[in-house]
């Protein structure tokens, strides 16, 4: 593997522990209810019930079985063992492993761990592809994973805010992909409350929106929808405001940026692509 994934892998792997002790995800709540998706999603991806869903990228599962809670047959990828060992556990804790399973492995080689499987969805949720070199290596997994017809629905964070610094004030990385050049991280925090992880060491890489749609359409995806959000779901600058519905948002009277954005594309019938 990659040393840059390798060190990427243990950061995420200390995460598990800290991120499901905090009150950012609230686990015990979480399990013990009956939350699903949020509205947006429901309406971008439509009926789920009986369709089969994976999850790229899913950390300890949660967003993965909200899914499953709306009645998709889910399946949550995930480089880190250490998460796919709690999704496991999260999924048995509430009662949804009948309807969810969960497979260790880097992004792009998900295609050969799920045995060439396609879904009817493919879904990627906030603050995942900023973990991967080469966005158009990810466009290819995601097409080779979609059934015909199939919805591929990104929610992630907006490159033009990635680009800026912690304080959210300047540029300080390139808004364009820079495969060689990633962004290194080096502090024991993450964007949840809770206890440090000990590997601190990270790489990241920003992708601009045209690379990640181009990404998808070069691989015959059809575009549905790009929207870019004024809002997201972390603190990602300390000037931020949270809502009372968790989002966290621009101050009034603050110039608007994008902080997030959704894509949402489908492959082509079989007819189509002929």
């Amino acid at each position: 593997m990659d040393p840059r994934f390798e060190a990427n892998r243990a950061n995420w792997d200390d995460r598990v522990a800290v991120h499901t002790r905090s009150k950012f995800y609230d686990v015990e709540t979480w399990s013990n209810g009956t939350q699903g998706p949020p509205p947006r999603e429901i309406t971008a991806l439509g009926n789920v019930a009986d369709k089969s869903l994976v999850q790229l990228q899913c950390h300890f599962g949660m967003d993965t079985l909200r899914w499953a809670r709306a009645g998709a047959r889910v399946t949550g990828v995930d480089f880190s063992p250490d998460a796919i060992t709690e999704a496991v556990a999260l999924a048995a804790r509430a009662g949804l492993s009948d309807r969810s399973r969960f497979v260790c492995s880097n992004v792009y080689d998900a295609p050969a761990a799920l045995a060439n499987e396609r879904f009817d969805f493919v879904y990627v949720s906030l603050g995942s592809i900023a973990w991967l070199p080469d966005v158009a290596k990810w466009g290819e997994v995601v097409a080779t994973l979609l059934k015909p017809e199939g919805t591929v629905y990104l929610h992630d964070v907006h490159p033009f805010a990635f680009s800026l610094d912690d304080d959210g004030v300047r540029v300080d990385y390139s808004y364009f992909e820079e495969p060689d050049s990633p962004l290194v991280g080096d502090g024991p925090n993450t964007y949840t409350d809770g206890d440090s992880v000990v590997a601190t060491t990270t790489y990241e890489w920003n992708h601009s929106l045209s690379e990640v749609i181009t990404s998808l359409t070069s691989q015959g995806l059809v575009l549905d929808s790009i929207v870019e959000h004024d809002w997201t779901l972390f603190r990602q600058f300390p000037w931020l405001d949270e809502t009372l519905s968790g989002e966290f948002v621009i101050p009034v009277g603050r110039p608007r940026i994008p902080l997030s954005f959704t894509v949402v594309a489908h492959a082509p019938s079989r007819a189509r692509s002929l």
